[in-house]
């Protein structure tokens, strides 16, 4: 593990493959940590410097109590910068995965290839009650959790807006009719991205734990190719 500070915040990070290799840098999903990716980051990092971060407030990354996507979106450009990378690939699964679309957004010139699994910024209101503050605690800040499903009770509209912006080469990974993720919206964001490819892998929400064979025979030729 390594710790980076981005800012004044603390990022933890577990790191695979050569110092010289093309980076991507790997998000989690909002009831994970970087350990999520674990079984497919050593393949990865056959091709690529491959980075597993925590996002704020979550597994060994600082928990500085404010918390939204735009926060953990400039985290993540930031430690890029730190690491010295001004270009490179994003994958992001669930709340990572929103979180990439929105760097991508932001930072079209940086981000070369952006991989989201069963994740697309909402455009519709998404409530969901959090519920009672776990016990024992979770290996992460609940207070992430709940700042986070305030977000997507009422999105910005300029997340779906957005999508039109994305220069980077996109690939949608779709959990099919299991997933709890609308699937219609996956295909709506496909439509919104010039150029992007959406593929199926009918297996729910959580793709790159349930079929990580399937997801890395698409994912790594994607982030190995170019326009």
């Amino acid at each position: 593990m390594q710790l980076i500070d981005v800012d004044g915040t603390r990022l933890a990070l577990s790191v695979w493959g050569e110092p010289a290799a093309p980076p991507v840098v790997l998000l989690h999903g909002g009831g994970s940590t970087r350990s999520a990716w674990d079984a497919t980051a050593p393949t990865l990092g056959r091709s690529h410097r491959v980075y597993a971060v925590d996002l704020r407030g979550y597994g060994d990354s600082d928990r500085p109590g404010s918390y939204s996507l735009e926060l953990m979106r400039d985290d993540v450009a930031g430690l890029m910068a730190e690491l010295g990378a001004s270009r490179f690939s994003v994958v992001g699964h669930s709340l990572g995965g929103t979180v990439a679309w929105l760097l991508a957004q932001r930072q079209p010139d940086r981000v070369s290839h952006l991989v989201v699994v069963d994740s697309a910024p909402p455009r519709e209101p998404f409530v969901v009650d959090p519920g009672p503050r776990p016990d024992p605690e979770p290996p992460y800040d609940w207070a992430a959790t709940v700042a986070v499903l305030a977000q997507l009770a009422d999105p910005d509209p300029a997340w779906w807006a957005g999508l039109g912006t994305v220069t980077a080469r996109t690939l949608i990974l779709a959990g099919g009719p299991s997933s709890h993720v609308p699937q219609q919206v996956l295909v709506d964001a496909h439509a919104a991205v010039p150029g992007s490819r959406l593929v199926e892998i009918p297996v729910g929400h959580d793709i790159h734990r349930e079929a990580p064979d399937r997801f890395l025979s698409e994912v790594v030729p994607w982030l190995t190719s170019r326009r």
